[in-house]
């Protein structure tokens, strides 16, 4: 018991100091099909907006669903599993998204109400209001706080997109402690397609405790039923790849993050797509 719960706190620090995307609530990446592009996922518009970027929910007309987990470092204990659920009403669309990491000893807990409005066939606007819940054993109790997040996206051309993203621009307290904040992160990103069935999407991320990081991702979409995905990351380096099944109205989506210190972390997302298709 005391080697695994070492195994665990010396993975949450080492991961906690050289990656920004994990620790103190912070906003995870979600979805398979986004890891497989390095995360590079601000311009896609799917289901999994209501985790990445709000504002891809405008674009989405027909009810859409999905569940998602990944085993970190392939640790029980530091497993991450999430759901999504995209609600096309009037002119814009609702979100729902709940995500939980860790295990009984220590555990955060997300919940996402989104709401994202396409203005036209060039811009599309989404914000959220989300709950944060930590326990972090017996001695030390439960935290919790409320975040806000704001997304945009503009399509500059046929081939190019735009789009920015802020998360907790007022840095809400988890914890009296020592006044301890869950960080703000704005990211900005672009997307170019060189055809209908390829193109090359990054980012670059940016929050008060962390260095920039870069992050770029290539979709290759071979056949009607295949995706291949492939990407990198920097602060640190980590190599991602991935691929995707279009079943009908169904898509699994797997994806392999490789940290440089850590291992491997395996992902993958099952989503119920009626429209059976990814957004160009």
């Amino acid at each position: 018991m005391r080697k695994s719960l070492f195994t665990v706190f010396t993975a949450l620090f080492v991961f906690a100091f050289q990656t920004p995307s994990i620790g103190g609530n912070e906003n995870q990446p979600i979805g398979a099909r986004s890891a497989g592009l390095a995360n590079a996922s601000l311009t896609l518009s799917d289901v999994w907006s209501v985790h990445h970027n709000q504002a891809g929910l405008g674009h989405i007309r027909k009810v859409s669903a999905g569940v998602y987990y990944e085993s970190r470092f392939l640790m029980p204990e530091l497993g991450l599993s999430a759901a999504a659920l995209a609600v096309p009403i009037g002119k814009g669309t609702f979100g729902l998204s709940f995500n939980s990491f860790g295990y009984q000893l220590y555990k955060e807990n997300k919940i996402g109400l989104a709401y994202g409005r396409s203005f036209g066939d060039f811009l599309s606007i989404g914000v959220q209001l989300n709950y944060h819940s930590a326990v972090f054993s017996e001695m030390y109790g439960n935290s919790s706080a409320f975040t806000a997040e704001v997304g945009a996206i503009y399509k500059a051309g046929k081939k190019v997109v735009l789009a920015a993203h802020l998360f907790n621009p007022n840095q809400s307290r988890i914890a009296e402690y020592n006044d301890e904040r869950i960080p703000s992160v704005i990211r900005f990103g672009a997307r170019y397609s060189f055809s209908d069935r390829v193109f090359l999407a990054a980012e670059v991320e940016n929050g008060l405790y962390q260095k920039p990081s870069l992050r770029a991702g290539l979709e290759y979409h071979p056949v009607d039923v295949l995706y291949v995905r492939a990407g990198i990351s920097g602060n640190p380096f980590n190599s991602n790849f991935g691929f995707g099944l279009q079943m009908k109205k169904l898509q699994l989506d797997f994806a392999g993050t490789f940290h440089q210190v850590l291992g491997f972390t395996p992902k993958i997302s099952l989503t119920f797509n009626p429209s059976a298709s990814n957004e160009k």
